[in-house]
């Protein structure tokens, strides 16, 4: 996680949520019409509720996170949930070692509409900022190819050793700064197991479980000591997958830091004209020069 902090992390000014400008503001997918302004829950992106959502993440242990109830509609949610095995378009790549055991979607790869409308939300410029006011995380940027995120199911029997993320992105070498988790597991039974447990910074005990419940969301900051995982097999019924979807925010190592190079738009001058209207601007008296100026429009 970065050491830099917002300049203001409450501010509200870019980080509403949007509003519906008419009865048109709205998709179907599959059926279902969903409402643009309400893919959210608006009132989470209200001053007071984003300071308690702050205040709950500073005071988070083992280490900086924040679960969220209901922050995206269940419909999409659902819709979402569907496209794991009905979106025929979709590649999957199966992950099985030692540590993990799980299949996702392929980084880069075709999404189903309900799929792509929750990553199109989640990479909006007004979410990521939203995202910075609640973390406290400035100059965070979005991932469009989805690195170590997207689509994730683990099956019957599945475990993910408690591990730590990447630090970088490897294609751009930006900075991981957190990852954004939400489950889509409804009535997920705690018998189940396969829980997210986060640890200890030493690696010796789980400190919290969030159960994998659908709706659920979890900002989860990258760090020295962000250890977890999911480390006991799920004992869920067979054709109980647990599920959920997944982005990654990053940050530049330039961000926030003085620049030498000119920031400013540079014209390419005509130097003969340019040089003419500076020698006629010299020479011609103050009140002459206004007065030209608002003759010509220049």
């Amino acid at each position: 996680m970065s050491n830099v902090m917002a300049p203001d992390p409450l501010r509200t000014e870019a980080s509403a949520a949007p509003v519906a400008t008419g009865e048109g503001d709205f998709v179907t997918i599959r059926g279902v019409r969903l409402q643009l302004s309400e893919l959210v829950n608006r009132k989470l992106f209200e001053p007071e509720a984003r300071k308690k959502l702050r205040d709950e993440l500073l005071a988070a242990k083992p280490f900086p996170h924040l679960v969220v109830e209901g922050i995206f509609h269940p419909d999409l949610l659902k819709l979402v949930c569907e496209e794991f095995e009905q979106h025929s378009g979709l590649a999957w790549q199966d992950v099985k070692t030692r540590y993990e055991s799980f299949r996702r979607s392929v980084m880069g790869g075709r999404l189903g509409p309900a799929s792509q409308l929750y990553f199109d939300v989640v990479n909006s410029g007004w979410f990521v900022e939203w995202v910075s006011s609640i973390t406290g995380a400035p100059y965070l940027l979005s991932d469009p190819h989805l690195y170590g995120g997207g689509l994730h199911e683990s099956r019957t029997g599945a475990a993910f050793a408690i591990h730590r993320d990447f630090n970088r992105h490897r294609a751009t070498g930006l900075q991981n700064e957190m990852v954004l988790i939400t489950y889509l597991n409804k009535d997920w039974q705690p018998e189940w197991h396969a829980a997210l447990e986060l640890w200890d910074k030493n690696k010796k005990a789980c400190v919290k479980r969030v159960e994998p419940e659908f709706g659920r969301s979890i900002f989860m900051l990258h760090g020295p000591a962000s250890f977890h995982g999911h480390p006991t097999p799920s004992k869920a019924p067979e054709g109980r997958p647990r599920r959920s979807i997944a982005a990654y925010y990053y940050s530049s190592p330039e961000a926030g830091k003085p620049s030498q190079d000119k920031m400013l738009t540079n014209f390419m001058t005509r130097f003969g004209a340019d040089r003419f209207v500076a020698i006629a601007r010299v020479m011609t008296p103050p009140i002459v020069w206004t007065a030209l100026k608002k003759v010509t429009g220049r």
